[in-house]
């Protein structure tokens, strides 16, 4: 056996020796490098701690580097109006919660500063499940009101919440400046990627790879559906902007992914001409980008007919490809609205809010017998893991772990190497990078990133810096504390979850099964936007609770069958109504 076999047989010995919910628990997501954020989360650690430095408060610098560390952690690939909201709610909560912990480490002792952690765990715990809007708010509450009650801020009353406040609004200006010259920017990338998954999607048709591919595409399709939601109203379609313009391109989209997954059915391979025509149908109908896709020439004269597609159309799904071709997004009126999910119970709501206090409590408690006033990274990292909304509890907590871990390593070489606080400005900017990229692509690499700043923010502070190994023990701690109470109260709460998507993702591919036919074209897109959103739902929720511990692991093979069922069904019927009736 040759070397490089003898490795892949390792490999996948080894692949095979680890479980199943671990692998994907530890696994990377697949995107490009967000160069822009990068930027962003060096700007915004660094240049507070440099501003800092010149005007002589370093303590002032570091607080304001936290706002700014804070804002670039939560930001995201939404539309600008989004992404400023979610920042200002971030800012808000944690100025709010940095004013009351501050308040309580002045003028209070050890059981006021615990009581108050509880409480605003409490809070936290309750106004999280509200939604994303509210999960970051209520977040953000109790990491200021740690971060309060464990670093004395000099200065007035005010001065911390206003820092703090200062450096989430100075991120937010770094994540908007470009609204000035790319406005809709998150839109048209979300619309192109469309065509793009459509394109890929044609040229995996017949074989191994289709099913991928068009579930890809879905979810692409998903993506621009949430992005472009907001300026849905006739107002905004009707008008001749870039905006009317994406919404014209959304609807072509729609009705190519329709005809794309009529072929994907068909099975066969597709002639390169067919294939590129999602390229050629983007070149026409998405309003010119600067970044990522050439500008197709306008100066050219304007055709008095509708252009023929560059291929035979002797399918079903080559007629529907060539009829988009022509007449892109004509029969399509309105765009569909996401559908939405009830909110959480009151008494879910009210376990979790609880359970996060408790948590909150413990860790406070924890933290004060090891270290005493300077016990804030404990209950800090509680709330940074007990967010079930944001994946799996036990993926979260061993990659927390895993990441802090590299990261005293990583401290101990820039303390050996680096004294000089202007110098630890540049170590900020660089993990200020590889924290806001680690976001996007894995949360053991943001967390790396997360714990070398803090060790520049305790150098700064003139904390002793013996204290950041232990920060290790900490952090298992806070992780033991989350998942006892995780496991012990709802240890299947994501199964059920799992469950629950995929039952609505069944009952909306039968009704789409029953209704499509003698459906409108509006009403028939509605359906079937319904039906596969559903189905990628059910989907994520498979894939989050196989990362997660489980007792049952044969029951998530027998939920993954149904799913793939229903998607068949989707698409079988897809491929019927595009045929106008005829299987």
């Amino acid at each position: 056996m040759s070397e490089p076999t003898a490795l892949r047989a390792r490999a996948g010995t080894l692949r095979g020796a680890v479980p199943g919910w671990l692998g994907r628990s530890l696994r990377a997501a697949r995107a490009p490098f967000p160069r822009a954020a990068a930027v962003r989360g060096a700007l915004a650690v660094s240049v507070p701690l440099m501003v800092g430095l010149l005007a002589g408060h370093p303590v002032a610098g570091v607080v304001v580097g936290l706002g700014g560390l804070w804002a670039v952690g939560q930001d995201s690939a939404a539309p600008y109006r989004a992404r400023a909201l979610r920042i200002a709610a971030l800012g808000g909560s944690a100025a709010v919660g940095l004013l009351a912990g501050a308040t309580a480490l002045r003028y209070g002792d050890a059981v006021v500063i615990a009581a108050l952690l509880a409480v605003a765990g409490v809070v936290s715990g309750w106004v999280s499940v509200g939604g994303p809007l509210a999960s970051v708010a209520g977040m953000h509450l109790l990491l200021g009101a740690t971060v309060g009650t464990g670093i004395p801020v000099p200065g007035p009353w005010w001065a911390g919440p206003l820092e703090l406040l200062g450096g989430a609004l100075f991120a937010l200006t770094l994540t908007c400046l470009p609204w000035l010259w790319r406005r809709h920017s998150p839109e048209r990338e979300a619309v192109i990627a469309v065509f793009d998954a459509a394109e890929r999607a044609l040229s995996r048709a017949g074989t191994s790879g289709a099913t991928e591919a068009r579930a890809r595409m879905t979810l692409a399709l998903n993506t621009a559906q949430d992005l472009l939601a907001v300026h849905s109203s006739r107002k905004h379609a009707e008008r001749p902007t870039s905006i009317g313009g994406l919404i014209t391109a959304f609807r072509a989209s729609v009705q190519l992914v329709e005809a794309v997954t009529a072929l994907m059915v068909e099975g066969r391979p597709l002639p390169p001409a067919v294939v590129r025509v999602p390229s050629l149908l983007a070149a026409r109908v998405v309003p010119p980008v600067r970044a990522g896709r050439p500008v197709p020439d306008a100066s050219g004269p304007v055709p008095d007919r509708e252009p023929e597609p560059p291929f035979t159309a002797g399918t079903p799904g080559l007629r529907a490809l060539a009829e988009v071709y022509r007449a892109p997004g004509r029969s399509l009126t309105l765009l569909p609205d996401p559908p939405a999910y009830a909110g959480p119970r009151l008494a879910d709501r009210l376990r979790f809010a609880l359970l996060l206090g408790g948590c909150t409590l413990a860790a406070a408690v924890v933290a004060y017998l090891l270290h005493g006033p300077r016990g804030y990274w404990l209950p800090m990292t509680v709330a940074f893991l007990y967010k079930p909304d944001l994946g799996p509890v036990f993926g979260r907590a061993l990659n927390r772990c895993l990441g802090t871990v590299a990261g005293v390593g990583m401290v101990a070489v820039v303390a050996w190497l680096v004294t000089d606080q202007w110098a630890l400005t540049l170590v900020a900017a660089v993990f200020g990078a590889v924290m806001a990229a680690g976001v996007r692509y894995h949360y053991a690499l943001s967390t790396f990133g997360l714990t070398v700043i803090v060790f520049v923010f305790i150098d700064f502070l003139g904390d002793d810096r013996q204290l950041l190994p232990s920060r290790v023990l900490e952090t298992v701690i806070a992780a033991a504390l989350v998942l006892t109470a995780h496991f012990l109260t709802r240890p299947d709460s994501w199964r059920v979850r799992a469950e629950l998507r995929v039952a609505a993702a069944d009952r909306a591919w039968r009704r789409y099964d029953r209704r499509a036919p003698a459906a409108s074209p509006d009403e028939r897109h509605q359906l079937r936007r319904t039906a596969y959103r559903r189905l990628a739902e059910a989907r994520q929720a498979l894939d989050t609770a196989g990362a997660e511990p489980h007792r049952d692991p044969d029951r998530f093979p027998v939920l993954e069958r149904r799913v793939a069922r229903a998607e068949q069904g989707c698409d079988a019927i897809t491929a019927y109504v595009v045929a106008g009736g005829r299987r």
